[in-house]
């Protein structure tokens, strides 16, 4: 494909984009935001994406896209209520962490689970329910963004990397999907996952070093 083929289906592309798909990228562009500052308002703005998402996916006959956003939408209601849990003292009970070794085990054998469950799901689904799927690519976006919806809830840093290799797949799938707007989306997505990252890796670090105080005084 051509740059001219590519920007003229881009320019048809931002053109057919319907109000729904608008309203869906800027509430998750809103969640991202929310989730970067550690605000629980990353899930009931995120719920707006994710319902939307699952109408715009089954209409586009895109399963996987809509089976993510399910996954999203039950994820964010279970995140939702960790992140509100506090102990006796009100403190939050989740904080953001690095994960151990033992953990990064854990993390990569739930993202191989789900790959294999989606890519063969899809690609026997491909010829009667789902033409648009590319079973490959909407298997690996689909389950690093399983895996980096958990490790959300956990507020965990890592949840950041899943979430940088799922918008990375994402940009080009949806652009050949005839979802531009959306393609748009992830790349806005992409940039603000980089500084998610910092700034958690910041925070997990300000919290370790308060712990370390307060176990010196101790």
């Amino acid at each position: 494909m051509s740059f001219q083929e590519i920007y003229q289906q881009f320019i048809d592309g931002i053109k057919n984009t319907g109000w729904p798909e608008y309203l869906a990228v800027f509430a998750g562009i809103a969640s991202v935001w929310f989730s970067r500052i550690e605000n629980i308002l990353v899930y009931p703005v995120g719920l707006i994406n994710t319902i939307i998402y699952i109408y715009l996916s089954i209409k586009g006959s895109l399963l996987g896209e809509a089976s993510v956003n399910f996954y999203y939408t039950v994820m964010s209601i279970y995140g939702w209520v960790l992140w509100a849990k506090k102990d006796e003292q009100q403190h939050h009970v989740v904080i953001i962490t690095k994960a151990s070794a033992k953990e990064w085990v854990q993390h990569i054998l739930f993202f191989a689970v789900f790959y294999v469950a989606i890519f063969f799901s899809l690609t026997y689904l491909k010829k009667s329910f789902t033409p648009g799927a590319i079973p490959w690519a909407d298997a690996f976006a689909s389950a690093t963004a399983f895996t980096g919806m958990w490790l959300m809830t956990k507020k965990k840093v890592e949840s950041w990397y899943w979430w940088i290799a799922t918008n990375i797949t994402s940009i080009p799938l949806y652009f050949v999907k005839h979802y531009v707007f959306t393609s748009v989306y992830y790349l806005i997505l992409l940039v603000m996952a980089v500084f998610g990252l910092i700034e958690w890796m910041k925070r997990s670090e300000l919290w370790r070093k308060n712990q370390s105080l307060s176990f010196e005084k101790k």
